[in-house]
């Protein structure tokens, strides 16, 4: 995870959990633009395998967190996306991708439709690097639609693992009830929450927004529970790499498309060719183009792994077995789960086939590495009794 070095540290923004970071030993970086835990004392590698095997919470405050209210809300969304908003159901999460009209990424976000009182409420959370520029993106473009409310002053807690559950319980008892992709109003001590069943770990677990004001009592609680232990941006890095899950600015940008991405699975049949709301979003005629492959995909994310025991980081060049310049690597790192080098990178599309060899160029030597499905370590979300 590439830390935001742009600002000097007296003008960075804090979460509202500033102060509990400290208190509990937390190494502090800059990212985009706030001062963040990157780990704590027990280190990345037990606090990755301790998410792995129990419960973690994670401080997201500085993500952005927004309403869009009106009874156009979910049709002025849907026309910034390929993705179906006016068809997904009350209480019901989705992932989404803001796209520009050459069809690039600005930005990847989660939505769900919380429809309070009939009115139109969907309820977003985007990039923290990039909440300012989508706010403005989306005033521009559906402001006069629906009404766009900026929650930026609200925390945002993520607790994630196969605990998770139990753990939440304790204090929440009905989130037993949600199942992936999910989410539920909440009153504690008389601060309004809103959960979500979901995360970027590929375990199961929660995302938890809540006031300001009631963040740090409301993590104490948690971290009163025996399952869990407080988690850095360096284990939550390492943890989405693992799940296959991209992180913006790095995997994914404005200069990358949804197909070359790899995410056509987050576009649903009703906005492609030949469906019912087919189109009519930025970048249409590009992306459904490369979708029904009368475009021509140039390059595609493919995860990697090392068959030698090197790191590869981002921005290693990779080659074919001629030595040719074929690709870059956006992501990597040693998977702790695995005990293997993994890594997401963007190669000719001709490479993009599992089991593929590529070499990496790190110090001036060739690592050997092999195409490989993701994700990395398989995913664990609560779908609902089996």
């Amino acid at each position: 995870m590439s830390a935001d070095t742009t600002l000097p540290n007296d003008t960075l923004l804090t979460t509202p959990l500033h102060a509990l970071h400290l208190e509990l030993g937390a190494r502090m970086v800059p990212f985009a633009g706030y001062s963040m835990p990157v780990q704590y004392p027990a280190g990345l590698m037990a606090e990755h395998l301790h998410t792995r095997q129990a419960a973690g919470l994670f401080d997201v405050s500085h993500m952005g967190q927004l309403r869009l209210v009106g009874p156009d809300a979910s049709a002025a969304l849907e026309s910034l996306m390929p993705v179906d908003v006016i068809d997904l159901s009350v209480g019901k999460q989705r992932y989404g991708l803001l796209l520009n009209d050459a069809g690039g990424i600005i930005d990847d976000l989660m939505f769900v439709n919380r429809d309070v009182a009939h009115g139109g409420d969907i309820f977003i959370v985007v990039n923290g690097a990039c909440k300012h520029g989508d706010l403005a993106h989306m005033q521009a473009r559906i402001g006069s639609r629906c009404t766009i409310e900026p929650q930026f002053d609200r925390a945002l807690l993520a607790l994630q693992g196969p605990q998770a559950v139990t753990a939440l319980a304790r204090l929440i008892p009905g989130v037993a009830q949600l199942i992936f992709m999910t989410g539920m109003p909440v009153i504690w001590q008389g601060a309004d929450l809103y959960i979500t069943r979901s995360g970027y770990t590929g375990e199961d677990g929660f995302e938890i927004s809540l006031p300001a004001s009631a963040a740090e009592a409301f993590a104490r609680a948690l971290l009163a529970q025996p399952e869990v232990r407080p988690i850095g941006l360096g284990a939550r890095n390492s943890l989405r790499l693992e799940a296959g899950l991209c992180l913006y600015g790095q995997d994914i940008d404005a200069t990358t498309t949804p197909v070359e991405a790899g995410l056509n699975w987050a576009m649903q049949k009703v906005r492609r060719s030949g469906g019912a709301r087919a189109g009519g979003f930025p970048g249409a005629d590009t992306v459904l183009g490369q979708l029904d492959g009368t475009k021509a995909l140039q390059r595609k994310r493919v995860g990697l792994i090392a068959l030698q025991r090197v790191p590869v980081r981002e921005h290693v060049v990779l080659h074919n077995e001629a030595g040719q310049v074929i690709g870059e690597v956006t992501s990597g790192l040693l998977g702790p789960s695995l005990n293997q080098a993994v890594a997401m990178a963007y190669v000719q599309a001709e490479y993009a086939a599992a089991g593929t060899l590529v070499n990496a160029m790190v110090r001036g030597k060739h690592v050997p590495m092999q195409v490989s499905p993701m994700p990395f370590v398989p995913t664990r979300y609560f779908r609902g009794p089996v």
